[in-house]
């Protein structure tokens, strides 16, 4: 589809651009700066603001505000803006917003997300592909999840965390450190509680590189996470290894959620 239609009650103000297929539903509201790829969807009621880009094929539902100011106490209007990925699903009271200058600036999101009903992504947070958040989920500012992370529901992640790729935190949990790659996080105060098997065994992983996980992560659990990641850096790894201790030994000022110990 190539047509663009626009209900009547929608308000596009002058500056926003429309790609081609665009439907835009009622009383939608489009800000001058507005960037909306080929074929995006609003379906009613959304505000779409600021120095907002859209990517082709996204759906955003009724009542998400897209692009609004930050939530945060030392934005003073400075020229920010907010990068949304192609093919993502915004469902309804979903909230995003764009970076601060104190962050570079830039909130990033990804490509093929589910954003669940009332889920919020805060200012300067750089969301990989693939990323679910499920209902009311929210994520801090300046947090990066990489690619194929899923928030449950009623969780909050805290401001500068990073998680991993493959990582999956459960239903009402909190996340106040960093979670390695194909993490599995669960409890009211996170903490690690193994592998994330259901997604590696979606993604393909072999019984192999499973097992290898499973070693390394025993190892982790026996002390400092950063000391003897860099004591496993030489050994000769698979990928999914070396891609976990190359996230533990990146840049961060936080900590590393760990297991639990033992009762």
């Amino acid at each position: 589809m190539t047509e663009t239609r626009i209900h009547p009650s929608a308000v596009i103000e002058p500056g926003a651009d429309i790609g081609a297929g665009v439907e835009i539903g009622p009383f939608c509201v489009v800000g001058p700066q507005v960037r909306l790829g080929d074929g995006v969807v609003l379906k009613s009621h959304v505000v779409v603001t600021g120095d907002t880009s859209v990517g082709e094929g996204t759906t955003i539902f009724p009542f998400a505000s897209i692009g609004e100011v930050p939530q945060d106490l030392k934005f003073r209007g400075e020229k920010v803006r907010l990068e949304i990925g192609t093919r993502n699903r915004i469902r309804e009271y979903v909230t995003m917003n764009p970076g601060t200058e104190g962050g570079g600036g830039v909130t990033v999101i990804g490509d093929d997300g589910l954003f669940m009903a009332g889920s919020h992504v805060a200012h300067d947070c750089h969301i990989g592909n693939r990323v679910i958040l499920v209902n009311n989920a929210s994520v801090a500012g300046h947090c990066v999840l990489e690619d194929d992370v899923i928030v449950g529901g009623l969780s909050g992640v805290h401001q500068w965390v990073r998680i991993g790729r493959g990582a999956m935190i459960g239903a009402v949990t909190m996340v106040t450190a960093d979670v390695i790659p194909f993490g599995l996080v669960q409890g009211p105060r996170g903490h690690l509680d193994g592998l994330n098997l259901v997604g590696l065994k979606r993604r393909g992983a072999s019984r192999d590189e499973i097992h290898a996980l499973r070693d390394m992560l025993a190892r982790l659990a026996g002390g400092s996470f950063r000391d003897t990641a860099r004591q496993m850096a030489d050994d000769g790894n698979g990928p999914m290894v070396r891609e976990v201790l190359d996230f533990i030994l990146g840049p961060s000022d936080r900590s590393f959620l760990a297991p639990r110990p033992p009762a």
